[in-house]
């Protein structure tokens, strides 16, 4: 068995075993009989077939269950290519007071627009080139917790990554770039390269991203920190792991759709219903 289709097989035990929690949530916890559906809300009941309340109870309950799943995933991918990973790593080092001063007026230019003035756009390069030109004789302790830490055994090169979900909000983005702002600066440097990851694009090609929150603390199109699909998994597993990561969830996607059809909303698959693949 090739390591991509080894990759492919521990992905997809991780998704199988989050979907079986799901369900088990959903049928066990979250089914809505009519006459319940009707008593609650009738208004509702009136207008909204049951069905579609189901869907909705259901998405909740597969988005409060994810929490953590990117991670794990991730995590698989940088054990079977790199050789080496973990979720939740600290990472403690020494950054200048000066730094972590400039570190704070550049988040703050981003966030705050000045009266009269333009908003400021994002450019990692020249923002850290900025802020390493900081000296201090102060050396202060700090720690990151990273979302994703993978070493390379055969380099031993370190790698940070924070790992969001492909929509991320402009708070989780801002705490993000924080943190790599902070291991960039580090001295000595704790890892080698540190990056902020989306598991896969909603617009597809890397120069069509164009969910706004995110852009206001990086550019999504060109900042070289950011790693959007194919350009984070095979980073962190190794060239093919995305398609195996694609593979693996289109695969198991197609299982458990079904099975969301016939015992969760209790239809039949309506035509096409598989059609829709990452």
């Amino acid at each position: 068995m090739t390591r991509q289709r080894e990759t492919k097989a521990k992905i997809q035990r991780v998704i199988r075993d989050f979907m079986k929690r799901v369900m088990k949530k959903a049928l066990q916890d979250n089914a809505i009989p009519k006459d319940t559906h009707t008593a609650r809300d009738p208004l509702y009941a009136a207008f909204l077939p049951n069905e579609i309340v189901a869907a909705v109870r259901f998405e909740r309950t597969f988005a409060e269950t994810f929490a953590g799943v990117w991670e794990k995933l991730a995590v698989v991918a940088a054990t079977a290519g790199l050789g080496h990973g973990t979720a939740s790593q600290s990472l403690t080092g020494s950054v200048n007071q000066e730094r972590l001063r400039r570190i704070s007026e550049v988040l703050n230019n981003l966030e705050h627009v000045k009266e009269g003035e333009d908003r400021i756009k994002p450019d990692w390069d020249a923002e850290l080139e900025f802020i390493l030109a900081g000296k201090s004789k102060n050396i202060i302790p700090v720690t990151v917790v990273t979302d994703v830490y993978a070493e390379d055994k055969k380099s031993k090169r370190k790698y940070a990554f924070e790992l969001k979900a492909p929509l991320p909000n402009s708070d989780q983005t801002k705490v993000s770039k924080e943190k790599l702002l902070k291991l960039y600066c580090m001295e000595p440097l704790v890892v080698d390269e540190a990056y902020f990851a989306l598991p896969y694009n909603p617009y597809g090609r890397r120069e069509a991203y164009a969910w706004s929150f995110p852009a206001r603390w990086f550019d999504m199109k060109t900042d070289k920190v950011v790693l959007i699909g194919d350009e984070f998994w095979d980073k962190i597993g190794g060239c093919g792991t995305y398609q195996a990561f694609v593979d693996a969830v289109n695969e198991v996607g197609v299982e458990y759709k079904e099975r969301i059809y016939r015992e969760y909303l209790g239809i039949e698959p309506p035509s096409g219903a598989f059609e829709t693949k990452l």
